[in-house]
């Protein structure tokens, strides 16, 4: 089981990489994110994961380890495969994976090329519950609660969070962004903010 690869960039596809490690050549599936930190000549470390099947054994590799968990945890969902899950993960960073899900941001997802509608419901549905025992970054720490709404600890409660966000969404902002601005201005004026003063904090945050 190959983990991990460190070598030299020897060539770069439209959706692969290959690695030199000491004169031995690894074809690497990447996300696009990934690949654009690839450059020939290189050199690079990849932290992968290593498919089995009857006929082949395929990598896949990934710039850390936040986005290879991600990665696992999409491929456990019906109707996403690995290629899917790495279209997935050339849109959205692991942060912003883990805010789209707590804040059930459907039109995020549909951004990448081969989810469409009820994937995106699908994927939101089944991890809205599991985003919060995810190490994978700052926004990680708001885990949803029940009904799928999100608080930071000694934060709003969260239908005030929810109201904010609603209103931001409604000033043209996407949902995603509008809940990690809320968040954020949760954590800065804790507990007992209104829904006013987590509105104009986030649009603190948005312009900055």
């Amino acid at each position: 089981m190959i983990a991990k690869l460190t070598g030299v960039v020897d060539s770069v596809g439209t959706d692969w990489v290959v690695v030199d490690v000491n004169g031995v050549g690894y074809q690497v599936a990447c996300s696009n994110r990934t690949l654009s930190r690839m450059a020939v000549g290189e050199r690079r470390a990849l932290v992968v994961e290593t498919f089995i099947r009857d006929d082949r054994i395929t990598l896949y590799g990934f710039a850390d380890a936040g986005e290879r968990d991600w990665f696992r945890l999409l491929t456990t969902i019906q109707g996403v495969g690995s290629r899917l899950a790495l279209s997935i993960l050339g849109v959205l960073d692991p942060d912003q994976l883990t805010r789209a899900i707590a804040a059930q941001d459907k039109t995020a997802l549909t951004r990448a090329d081969g989810v469409g509608p009820k994937v995106a419901a699908r994927i939101v549905n089944e991890l809205k519950d599991k985003v919060g025992n995810l190490t994978l970054g700052a926004s990680a720490s708001a885990a949803p609660a029940a009904g799928g709404k999100a608080a930071p600890a000694g934060g709003p409660d969260n239908m005030v969070m929810a109201d904010a966000v609603s209103a931001l969404v409604n000033l043209g902002y996407g949902r995603s962004e509008a809940f990690g601005a809320v968040v954020a201005a949760g954590r800065k004026l804790g507990d007992g903010a209104g829904v006013s003063e987590l509105i104009r904090h986030g649009l603190k945050e948005l312009s900055q």
